[in-house]
């Protein structure tokens, strides 16, 4: 997901997408320990999914306390 489209969610939808992301990274790190990844890269991937939507919610937030 690119930064452009996260901009156009609403805070609510980024706290549900950022709890998302964080339960598939859980998930995808158990299945590493377990040797059942099939696509290691997912991982660093959903790393940076995560990063974007916690940007976009900081960017709201400083919005929010400059109005």
């Amino acid at each position: 997901m690119t930064a452009a489209e996260l901009k156009k969610l609403d805070a609510s939808e980024l706290q549900k997408k950022l709890a998302d992301l964080k339960e598939e990274l859980f998930n995808l790190r158990l299945q590493l320990a377990i040797n059942q990844l099939e696509n290691p890269m997912r991982i660093s991937a959903v790393k940076k999914d995560i990063a974007r939507v916690s940007t976009v919610l900081r960017q709201i937030e400083l919005e929010a306390q400059k109005a």
